[in-house]
């Protein structure tokens, strides 16, 4: 079965960057007569590529990398015309309907600079379009900061009551998501970025083993035009308190090595901070205490203008210290943290025909993450480290923490589109990973309490693992957009199929009675994990149901394969020698599944605005959390008994978005969205069920409101562009509060008498925010070719002390008053951006 899989994806050509590239099609009529034009030649002065209209004076030039540029047309007895700004954007065809002027004699060529239609009709679900001039505008930091912008969205990146690990992050089509941990695992410089897709509902076919979200980052490309960047800027160039000492950069150079045949892309990044934490750290080390770099480079060879071949490299690296408030006396203690990765890919696009076009690829990703220092033999298992006389602060000793992980993934890759028909429109691919994990951790943590107090005299949790694993992935789609169904109608019809091989053996776990109330637990032999498979259809449809508005549906199934940690973790043959992990790995857990849909109302009014409200509805089953069984008291883990990842929770999640927009103008472009959701669920984390344990509380029993359910949610981003270069933009935002767990204590071991334990019985205050960022653009005699700006960018204008957590007696930042229960205050970036 695995070589006929195999096989399979190589007959499919390779690999592709799914989702980089657009369709450019329209008409040409006659101006006078309306009547169709053939012959015409449509041009992309900057691809040297074009079309000619058919019979029906159609035209169609498929396969173009997303971006903006001028389209020339031209015919003999009608006058030029050029139509400038024309987004091509990933998986979307723009349309243009263009009327030449006739004429006897030659007229001067007319220029119009295109806007974006209002409503893009042919996407069925939830997605928003990102410019790279909103990515460098707005005051945000990468592409998750976008993310949060969008309605539907927490502030803490949860897509529609989804977890935050069930969103997809791909940079040109391919995932960049840390696979073991679930997180985004790179930083890509903002210079390099030409836009993005965000995709909340909805997402098609070609894109899998997401259940919330889909975030598509397109990099730009060099052109005959050489193009340069410099940016830099700084948080502390007014002294005081409110700074983190931060220093960033971005870097950037495009340009031909070969005019109209090889071009290049190049550039790089860095911050270096000493976090909001610097006055505490300043103490233990010196500056900077974290430094984060990354860099891209691209380059491309133009065979011709229907075939280019290209390669590409992303590097990541990011070094830290992390921060806890009861270690701010001893935090030497803690470990450092360091991250490496990169991507290398190698990427060929063709147009075969007018009809049919394809991208392949094919691609190496690195990821390598390191906790602590030295060897994993220096780390003092049997020697906790030591608490004050009122177990509040750590005042000595060293974490038990040290971790080496590494993870590389060749992915191939394609990605097919087939236009066989006026009103036909096919995607179709497939894609194939190999894995090679390796993860080498050595974890103690002593017990608590569940109100966070150590427990001394008990044994430590151990949650070391030593694992090396090869699974495989891949999946085959294929999908239909059909707009001939009636006037204003579109239909889109989708199949994805994903398979897992998880390549490992689970433990056969026997438990042994001691007693009458203990059992140990041995495990004598493995059994080997399954297959697992998943078939999920898409459909979605659009109509037109006002001159000026649209109704939308869309119904999808969604699956995510569960992190590969939750399979391995603790299955070596040393950590089961032990007696088993604290938490041991499950290689047969299914895929988390979703089923949602959403309905939708989009409607344009004079001057340019939209208005949209869509109410959307998800239920998830198969989620992850942990089984504990623990043998006699409850309180012995370890040795005495082990928790296992399984598929037992669900969640539900439902609500409507309103929003407003105004994406053309003059002097004001924004967004205003109102959000209400309900979010709610049996677990709220996969290992909520071994804590619960731990604890010796009772398991959920009941759905209840997850700790990232915002009843209420206000959004607002607005550009104003002022005269003399002065633009500025503002980000607004308002969620009410967010629920926590009420069970008061008054020692700190035990709960209030007559306490009885329900989780997120009660809401934190409200959150409320406004970011700030202008700029002022001038010119410089000396760099005629140069477009110089100055920039102050500004979080947390007002300084608000935003509440983040609240421990069990509702105390914001629990019984020490720490000040990571309050999100970050204000800081203040004053830099300058030279673009020429």
């Amino acid at each position: 079965m695995p070589g006929l899989l195999f096989c399979l994806f190589l007959l499919c050509g390779g690999s592709a960057f799914a989702g980089t590239t657009g369709i450019l099609e329209g008409v040409v009529r006659d101006k006078a007569t309306h009547e169709l034009i053939p012959g015409v030649n449509v041009t992309i002065s900057q691809l040297q590529r074009g079309a000619a209209t058919d019979i029906d004076g159609a035209f169609q030039i498929p396969n173009i990398a997303a971006g903006h540029y001028e389209v020339r047309f031209s015919h003999i007895g009608h006058r030029a015309y050029t139509l400038k700004n024309v987004a091509i954007q990933p998986d979307l065809r723009t349309r243009l309907t263009v009327d030449l002027e006739p004429t006897d004699v030659e007229l001067p060529e007319v220029t119009v600079v295109l806007e974006k239609p209002l409503i893009q009709t042919d996407v069925t679900g939830s997605t928003f379009q990102v410019t790279d001039f909103e990515l460098n505008a707005l005051p945000v930091d990468n592409v998750t900061d976008i993310l949060h912008l969008k309605p539907g969205v927490t502030m803490e990146g949860n897509v529609r009551g989804g977890r935050t690990d069930e969103v997809l992050y791909l940079i040109d089509g391919l995932p960049v998501k840390d696979v073991l941990a679930g997180e985004m695992s790179v930083n890509l410089p903002k210079s390099s970025i030409a836009g993005m897709s965000i995709t909340t509902g909805g997402f098609e076919p070609e894109y899998g083993n997401a259940l919330s979200g889909v975030v598509n980052v397109v990099t730009k490309s060099g052109t005959n035009e050489s193009h340069y960047l410099v940016k830099a800027d700084k948080d502390n160039l007014f002294g005081g308190q409110q700074n983190s000492n931060t220093n960033d950069f971005d870097l950037s150079a495009s340009g031909a090595i070969v005019n109209n045949a090889l071009f290049y892309y190049a550039s790089g990044s860095g911050t270096l901070t000493d976090t909001r934490w610097r006055q505490d750290f300043k103490n233990f080390f010196r500056s900077p205490i974290e430094k984060d770099f990354s860099g891209f480079g691209k380059v491309e060879y133009l065979f011709s203008p229907t075939t280019r071949l290209g390669t590409q490299v992303l590097y990541s690296h990011k070094d830290w210290r992390d921060y806890q408030f009861d270690w701010r006396f001893n935090l030497d203690g803690l470990p450092p943290e360091k991250r490496d990765s990169y991507r290398i890919a190698l990427v060929l696009t063709q147009n075969v025909s007018d009809n049919f076009f394809y991208t392949a690829s094919l691609s190496r990703y690195f990821l390598r993450s390191r906790i602590g220092e030295g060897s994993k033999e220096d780390i003092p298992s049997n020697q906790p480290y030591q608490y004050d006389f009122f177990l509040r602060y750590v005042v000595s000793g060293k974490e038990a923490w040290w971790s080496d992980t590494k993870q590389v993934s060749y992915t191939t890759k394609f990605d097919g589109t087939y236009h066989p028909a006026k009103d036909h429109l096919v995607k179709f691919g497939g894609e194939l990973s190999l894995y090679d994990l390796h993860s080498d951790v050595v974890k103690y943590e002593p017990k608590r309490t569940y109100f966070g107090r150590p427990l001394i005299n008990e044994p430590q949790l151990d949650y070391s693992t030593s694992y090396a694993y090869r699974p495989q992935s891949g999946s085959l789609y294929i999908q239909d957009k059909i707009d001939a169904l009636s006037d204003g109608a579109l239909l889109n019809v989708g199949l994805r199929y994903d398979f897992l091989n998880p390549t490992a053996n689970r433990p056969a776990i026997e438990a042994i009675p001691a007693s009458d109330t203990a059992y140990s637990f041995v495990s004598n032999q493995t059994v080997p994990a399954k297959w697992k498979h998943q078939i999920s259809p898409r459909l979605g449809a659009s109509m037109q149901v006002a001159e000026n508005g649209y109704l939308f549906m869309n119904m999808g199934w969604y699956f995510q394969y569960p992190l590969f940690d939750y399979l391995y973790t603790g299955l070596d043959r040393a950590a089961l020698a032990r007696g088993l992990s604290a938490l041991t790995g499950n290689p047969d857990l299914e895929p988390e599944r979703t089923l949602a849909y959403e309905l939708s109302i989009r409607y344009s009014f004079p001057g340019n605005l939209v208005a949209s409200i869509t109410y959307f509805s998800k239920q998830t089953t198969n989620l992850i959390d942990t089984k504990t069984f623990v043998p006699g008291d409850s309180k012995l883990v370890g040795t005495y008994g082990f928790a296992e990842y399984v598929n037992t929770p669900n969640a539900d999640a439902h609500g409507f978005e309103l929003t407003f927009s105004r994406e053309r103008g003059n002097w004001f472009t924004g967004e205003i969205s109102y959000t209400f959701m309900i979010t709610e669920g049996t677990s709220g984390s996969a290992q909520d069920g071994f804590y619960i344990a731990q604890y010796g509380l009772p398991p959920a029993t009941r759905t209840f409101p997850l700790s990232w359910d915002q009843t209420h949610t206000i959004k607002l981003t607005g550009t104003f562009i002022a005269p003399f270069g002065l633009t500025a933009m503002g980000v607004a935002e308002y969620h009410s509060g967010r629920p926590y767990t009420n069970y008061p204590t008054a020692t700190g071991f035990e709960a209030v008498d007559g306490g009885l334990f329900s989780e997120n019985n009660a809401r934190m205050p409200s959150y409320m925010n406004l970011d700030i960022r202008a700029e002022q653009s001038f010119t410089l005699g000396f760099l005629p070719n140069g477009r110089p700006k100055v920039f102050v960018d500004i979080r947390n204008v007002l300084n608000r002390r935003n509440v983040k957590w609240m421990d069990s007696n509702g105390r914001i930042g629990g019984e020490l008053n720490d000040p990571s229960g309050y999100y970050i205050g204000r800081r203040t970036h004053v830099g300058i951006q030279i673009d020429f």
